[in-house]
């Protein structure tokens, strides 16, 4: 049947684009990959690469198992992780990364639930973006993260919905844009954008730059406090700028024929190596109704 060192083979094949490119991934002799390739076609009965051309092109056949074959080594690497960390004992303590725009309105019960079973374990907190969330949680930098949703994950990276927010888009109340009702969207990227992006100079998928003329923040309070100067228009969750508004400080965009305001939803993620251990899952769960009341 199938041995982990031919999905392995295969997998690396498709990934590097050929049979040396492979060995030298997986740290073995070109002879050996080979091998790997020819067993597994002897195993699954068709061939898995056209063989004609310079470099290995997949078959019908070969496409077909690929997904298969992935998801086969991600549940492996899953199974050796617990197995270590069973092994060793690890009892990690718990790092969460969150996004600044997200309320933290419920998150002290669910720590709470936590600890009624595991007293002794110790938190660290992380506020970044929504996209360093992500990359904290893929470095194991964080164990668990909460952050708006993207849609570029990286493969393997755990995560479940638990809920969303309201944004919109907000102006200073002695900002141009405030005095008028602006025709279209378009009218915008004739004024400053303030928008949020990451250290490492990333964007969300819904923090997107449309003005020519555009100041970054790495989080919300930056850029809440740059609009409520005047200093540009921006997307800001509603629930942040909620007072704000009530003083008459900024307001929302007024603008024709258009309703501005959508729902964003937020995840909870967690990095596969940890997110099967009992704790992590506690937490998890812990954490679905973290949203519940915050938009009150």
């Amino acid at each position: 049947m199938f041995s982990i060192e031919q999905l392995q083979a295969f997998v690396a094949t498709v990934e590097s684009g050929s049979f040396s490119a492979a060995a030298r991934s997986l740290n073995k002799v070109q002879s050996a990959i080979s091998q790997h390739i020819i067993n597994l076609e002897l195993d699954s009965g068709f061939e898995l690469f056209d063989r004609s051309g310079r470099y290995p092109q997949l078959t019908p056949q070969g496409k077909q198992l690929l997904p298969y074959a992935k998801a086969t080594l991600q549940q492996h690497n899953r199974l050796k992780q617990s197995a270590a960390q069973i092994f060793n004992h690890e009892h990690a303590d718990l790092t969460i990364a969150i996004d600044e725009g997200i309320p933290m309105t419920q998150l002290y019960a669910a720590l709470e639930r936590v600890l009624e079973i595991y007293p002794g374990v110790n938190f660290e907190f992380l506020a970044a973006a929504s996209v360093d969330v992500i990359e904290l949680v893929e470095s194991k930098r964080a164990t668990t993260g909460i952050l708006f949703s993207e849609l570029d994950l990286p493969a393997g990276i755990d995560f479940e919905s638990v809920g969303s927010l309201q944004f919109d888009v907000y102006v200073a109340s002695q900002h141009e844009l405030a005095q008028v009702t602006s025709p279209n969207l378009e009218y915008l990227t004739l004024h400053r954008q303030l928008v949020v992006r990451s250290k490492t100079t990333k964007t969300s998928s819904f923090q997107k730059a449309y003005s020519p003329n555009v100041w970054y923040a790495d989080n919300y309070y930056i850029l809440m406090d740059l609009l409520s100067k005047g200093y540009g228009w921006g997307v800001l969750p509603t629930h942040m700028v909620k007072t704000l508004v009530e003083q008459g400080t900024i307001v929302r965009v007024p603008i024709e024929f258009k309703q501005l305001t959508w729902q964003a939803n937020v995840d909870v993620i967690q990095h596969p190596s940890v997110s099967a251990m009992p704790i992590h899952t506690r937490l998890r769960a812990a954490i679905r109704d973290l949203l519940t009341g915050s938009q009150q």
